[in-house]
């Protein structure tokens, strides 16, 4: 994790606190290719004789070219459920979840490439990110919050997700405490229940699960 960002990990011990202290202007690397990839994937045959291996590639500039993407904040996508890529990326088309990359990115792209690369990004193996497995105290706290939630009623047993359901385990730690804090702040607009879910708990137990999944 940069130093610079002070967000949670296993070893915080003031979860409370940092979990409200994501940065305002995360991810801001990337910004800068946005216009180049909105251009690249929304481009006319005429243009780009683009296959979807190459309009992939480009999603590599953020998401990483070997699955890890080069910002924790950014989620990775590869070996995501296809279901769930898809419909992330036609709500960031619709406006229903708002990024400055992504919606960006999303606009003008034919529904079949979407999918199409939904499908490709699922294909891929998911990359290990290294992270360490949770401290005992972050797992029971995480086992118990799922347990009063029921997390895995969607998520399944292992947080593999399926289909339009996410995979969670191994998801970078920085992008998870963003979500689950965009969902309790209602920030992120596109699944109102999960939003209810994320105020149903203390953000010690968000921390705590934040911790548990990137570490599974």
């Amino acid at each position: 994790m940069g130093a610079s960002r002070e967000t949670l990990d296993g070893n915080d011990r003031r979860k409370g606190a940092a979990i409200r202290r994501i940065p305002k202007f995360w991810g801001i690397r990337c910004l800068p290719r946005i216009a180049v990839v909105a251009a690249y994937l929304a481009g006319s045959a005429a243009a780009y004789a683009a296959t979807i291996e190459d309009k992939a590639q480009i999603c590599g500039a953020c998401h990483g070219l070997k699955g890890l993407p080069q910002d924790p904040l950014i989620p990775i996508i590869w070996g995501q459920n296809a279901g769930y890529l898809y419909l992330q990326f036609r709500d960031f088309q619709k406006g229903a979840r708002k990024d400055d990359r992504m919606t960006a990115a999303a606009q003008n792209v034919a529904k079949e490439d979407a999918l199409a690369l939904a499908e490709y990004f699922s294909s891929k193996p998911w990359p290990n990110t290294g992270a360490h497995s949770a401290l005992k105290a972050d797992a029971g706290l995480a086992i118990a919050t799922n347990k009063s939630v029921v997390c895995t009623s969607c998520h399944l047993e292992q947080y593999q997700g399926a289909s339009s359901i996410p995979r969670l385990a191994g998801q970078e730690h920085d992008y998870l405490v963003k979500t689950m804090m965009d969902f309790r702040n209602r920030t992120r607009g596109n699944n109102p229940g999960m939003s209810d879910l994320m105020n149903s708990v203390a953000p010690e137990q968000l921390a705590a699960m934040a911790a548990y999944l990137a570490g599974l």
